[in-house]
């Protein structure tokens, strides 16, 4: 993968490129009738499904948490609580996670975050030579590493999907 460093990029693109780490920027026309933003990265920028993740806020025993999973995949709700400790889990509202990270839902990126939420990343990434999330915007997605993307978020890895 080539460094790709961006003149004004978003959070997350110069958060990885302050920590100096290797990425590609895909970026691609979203179409705002499409609800699932991760399956039309996959789709459009012909990619498997399981290489593409999509970052969701929940909210674990009142603390808000990132879930970072296959866009082919759900998130198990209990399986995040038991990653990060916690009990009972449930997805955030979108307006509190907006408010916590700095982003749009659709273009919430694990990276540069205004707030750094606890991450935990599915263990499915971490066999994959490279995996895709967004990139701070919709239409924007970023390439790099799986220990990269764990690094920079200081997630933890666990298996989280549900199914």
């Amino acid at each position: 993968m080539a460094k790709r460093r961006q003149q004004g990029g978003t959070p997350a693109t110069v958060a990885a490129s302050r920590a100096g780490v290797p990425f590609t920027l895909h970026a691609y026309e979203h179409d705002p009738a499409v609800g699932s933003y991760g399956e039309e990265a996959a789709r459009v920028l012909g990619v498997d499904p399981g290489r593409v993740f999509k970052t969701l806020v929940a909210e674990v025993d009142g603390e808000l948490v990132v879930a970072l999973v296959p866009v082919s995949a759900s998130l198990g709700l209990k399986a995040l609580a038991a990653a990060v400790g916690g009990k009972r889990a449930a997805m955030a509202e979108p307006a509190a996670a907006e408010r916590a990270t700095g982003y749009v839902r659709g273009g919430i990126s694990p990276l540069g975050q205004r707030r750094r939420l606890r991450t935990v990343v599915d263990g499915s990434a971490v066999d994959l030579a490279s995996v895709f999330v967004s990139a701070g915007r919709r239409g924007l997605e970023i390439e790099l590493a799986p220990a990269d993307l764990i690094r920079l978020t200081g997630a933890v890895s666990a298996p989280i999907t549900r199914g």
